[in-house]
């Protein structure tokens, strides 16, 4: 079975323009994500698709695979279907260019997820997280039917709790990155328009929202994506101390 990695990158972003070029202990963000996602055993493969010269040059100068993608790319999901109509896979990984943290593992969990249900079309990653952590509308919550599939994704905290309830870890936290059949992304372009997508601003929204199953797989915590130039500042600090001490989580 093929499996491609792809990483979605642009340069324009409303909170924080040129992320992906922006250092990270002497590297661009974007090359820590690319080599991070090349210690996955999954796949051999991992391009990063974009729509910005800048961008590519860089992925060009260390020795990475790119594809330029069209300009007008809604989200990160669109980009990643121009590329399985060029390049052919069975399972595409949807590697966010903002996760310099992400772990192999947890790429390679998510590919499993696929390969061992042939029922399971499309998967993502989640964790508990504390109530403080919740009521951040920049973190991005899930929950769970019973057979470990997403009901709903908000940044909104979700569930509603009332005051009679232990609220213990109930909150799940959502990590960007999805494993995709190919037959979903040949027919997502056709699927119908989403306003829980538009209203949210969450474009997983659209797959639920035509009925098709996401598979919320569990992880252990993970570090920060970066969304904001303070998310990047505990970024470094993470990485910082994963080189003093060794790594605080799991790599």
């Amino acid at each position: 079975m093929s499996i491609l990695i792809v990483i979605p990158a642009r340069y324009q972003s409303s909170r924080f323009p040129g992320k992906p070029l922006v250092d990270i202990l002497g590297k661009p963000m974007i090359q820590h994500v690319y080599e991070r996602s090349c210690l996955a055993t999954c796949t051999d493969r991992v391009l990063v698709a974009t729509d910005d010269r800048r961008i590519a040059d860089v992925v060009d100068g260390f020795g990475g695979e790119v594809m330029m993608t069209a300009p007008d790319h809604p989200s990160g999901t669109d980009r990643v279907v121009e590329v399985a109509r060029r390049v052919p896979a069975d399972i595409y990984i949807n590697v966010q260019g903002d996760e310099p943290l992400i772990r192999p593992d947890d790429i390679d969990q998510l590919a499993d997820a696929l390969v061992r249900d042939g029922s399971c079309d499309v998967a993502t990653l989640c964790h508990p997280i504390p109530v403080k952590e919740a009521l951040d509308l920049n973190t991005v919550k899930l929950i769970k039917s019973h057979s470990g599939n997403a009901l709903y994704f908000s940044r909104n905290p979700i569930p509603y709790i009332s005051e009679q309830v232990n609220l213990g870890s109930v909150y799940w936290k959502h990590i960007g990155v999805y494993a995709y059949r190919a037959g979903v992304l040949a027919t997502y372009k056709q699927l119908p328009d989403s306003d829980l997508e538009q209203w949210e601003r969450l474009e997983q929204l659209r797959l639920l929202q035509a009925g098709i199953a996401i598979k919320a797989v569990a992880t252990y915590p993970t570090g920060p994506g970066v969304d904001t130039p303070a998310c990047l500042k505990r970024v470094v600090e993470i990485m910082t101390r994963e080189i003093a001490h060794g790594p605080a989580l799991a790599n």
